[in-house]
């Protein structure tokens, strides 16, 4: 990991810790997206209007493989939150229907669901599940408790947001469609951080980032759908794609890929950035990773006295963890603070009465920067 610090280009006076919120892009992915940029504006007409279909069909074939998938059932979009829109109104839910999600949503997408369900008066539910959070079997049983006979969509993230839980989606996934319940699972944080197999997870919409854990280009996120639940989905954008005088293989590609001219280049560097990952043995990367946001867990825990938000299984969490701070503290205050005092880059969260602290580790950090945050943490405290 020493080495891998030199390959991205984050400023070295600070201690980044916050990964998950925009990602950081490496020095070569970096270069290829500026290289993309560079042809689109060397010849605009020829990159855009003959060129876009064949790159874009290309770079969602390798994303499709890393994926799970096939090009065919895969879709660029900007990031989740544009994914997770497209989906929400596409869906015919009105008065009497449910949509259930858990209490770990983000905040962007609750109101999503929240202003659709004001506009056309179905219910947002979010299922409260006791912490910590012990088997993934507990978890599914209380969560399933909010399902009712109207419940007709679940909404849940495969790593959460505020909280960094890794939740059980694929065992929801697959009870939902027992009980002919769409799902949605918002991968915001998954891809890059956890192996997915999408065709095989059970899942029927799939919204991803890859410009966090993938360390693609910011603008680079998709949305996946199973081939046979495509048909529920209306462009989000209405543009050339809908009733296409030329058709492609895929009529969910043709209504969702073209938005009217946009800059394409952080989609076509998401092959770069997998590349990237691949050379690096990420899976290794990662575990490394993960092995330093356990030990940062249980040192702020003994700094704190507080609990971990999970049982001591450590599946729970991968490449980055949320733990508890007093509750007494700000967390606007306390995490400016951190930045403007120490030039340390951490999230602080306000969540159910907690104060998390959401700690992000990436290939380019080392056990120093815990070291950085915990005497930072000692100081303010």
């Amino acid at each position: 990991m020493r080495s891998l610090r030199r390959q991205f280009l984050l400023d070295p006076a600070v201690t980044f810790l916050n990964h998950g919120s925009f990602g950081a892009t490496p020095r070569p992915v970096f270069k290829a997206y500026q290289r993309w940029q560079r042809e689109l504006e060397r010849a605009p007409v020829e990159f855009l209007a003959r060129r876009a279909p064949g790159l874009l069909a290309k770079a969602r074939a390798v994303l499709g493989a890393f994926l799970g998938t096939t090009r065919d059932e895969v879709v660029f979009m900007t990031n989740a939150t544009v994914a997770v829109n497209t989906v929400a109104r596409s869906l015919k839910l009105g008065k009497g229907d449910e949509v259930l999600a858990s209490a770990h949503e983000y905040g962007a997408c609750d109101r999503i669901w929240q202003f659709l369900a004001e506009k056309h008066g179905f219910q947002y539910v979010r299922q409260w599940v006791d912490l910590p959070l012990t088997t993934a079997e507990t978890f599914v049983e209380e969560f399933w408790q909010g399902v009712s006979e109207r419940t007709k969509v679940i909404f849940i993230s495969h790593v959460t947001s505020p909280t960094a839980l890794v939740l059980p989606v694929e065992a929801i996934c697959r009870r939902a469609r027992g009980e002919g319940i769409l799902t949605l699972v918002d991968g915001a944080h998954a891809p890059g951080q956890i192996a997915l197999n999408l065709d095989e997870s059970g899942v029927d919409f799939y919204a991803g980032n890859l410009h966090k854990w993938c360390c693609a280009p910011k603008g680079a996120g998709f949305l996946y759908a199973r081939k046979d639940a495509q048909d529920l989905l209306e462009p989000l954008v209405v543009s050339w794609g809908w009733q296409s005088e030329h058709p492609g293989p895929s009529q969910f590609v043709d209504h969702h890929e073209w938005q009217g001219t946009r800059d394409l280049s952080a989609f076509l560097s998401v092959p770069d950035a997998i590349h990237f990952l691949q050379a690096h043995e990420w899976e290794k990367v990662g575990a490394a990773c993960h092995e330093l946001a356990g030990y940062a867990q249980a040192a702020v825990g003994e700094l704190t006295g507080l609990p971990p938000l999970n049982s001591q299984e450590q599946e729970w969490f991968g490449q980055m963890v949320s733990v508890s701070l007093p509750s007494q503290i700000e967390p606007d205050v306390f995490q400016a603070r951190l930045y403007e005092e120490f030039q340390i880059e951490v999230p602080l969260i306000g969540w159910y009465g907690y104060v998390l602290l959401r700690i992000s580790i990436q290939g380019y950090n080392h056990r120093r920067d815990i070291e950085r945050l915990l005497e930072a943490m000692v100081a303010l405290l």
